[in-house]
């Protein structure tokens, strides 16, 4: 496979996403494997989004979701359902965007520096859940409704490229 990164050094605004997308559907196109899949994904986000800490995956593994491909410090390995603004998306299997972690009741906090937050869930096809994806920002009140469509966007295309069985 051959792929051009197409998109901005550093995207941003529905056109940002649009780029990324283009860009997203590049790294997916013949590709099935999810954790290769995710990886990439996780990758291409944190590059080109800007003021981001932090950007993964975490699969449902029982009732905990547990870390899976990402970029950025090292991070929390297990987060119960519930637990967490991920916990807190993966138990509603709604996207969280949190302005202010600190805010946020029960925050886990794997780097300090995390000042907001955006958690997406990854649905299956037969409804069930896959995990989240998180990206965090050391900026307060980084993420809008512009990104948080964009990265569910994201989400949808990845899950529809990728074998999740």
């Amino acid at each position: 496979m051959s792929f051009t990164l197409t998109a901005p050094a550093r995207a941003t605004g529905a056109a940002g996403y649009a780029e990324i997308h283009q860009s997203l559907q590049g790294l997916l196109a013949g590709e099935r494997d999810l954790l290769a899949n995710t990886a990439n994904m996780a990758s291409l986000v944190f590059h080109l989004l800007p003021d981001l800490n932090w950007a993964g995956w975490y699969f449902l593994r029982g009732q905990q979701l547990v870390l899976g491909p990402f970029q950025g410090k090292p991070a929390c390995v297990r987060i119960d359902m519930g637990r967490g603004v991920c916990g807190t998306a993966a138990a509603s299997r709604q996207s969280v965007r949190v302005a202010d972690v600190h805010e946020f009741p029960g925050h886990i906090a794997c780097d300090a520096a995390s000042r907001s937050e955006l958690v997406v869930p990854a649905m299956r096809a037969d409804g069930g859940l896959l995990g989240v994806f998180d990206l965090d920002s050391p900026l307060l009140s980084r993420f809008t409704a512009v990104d948080q469509q964009g990265i569910e966007s994201a989400v949808r295309a990845l899950l529809l490229a990728s074998d999740c069985g």
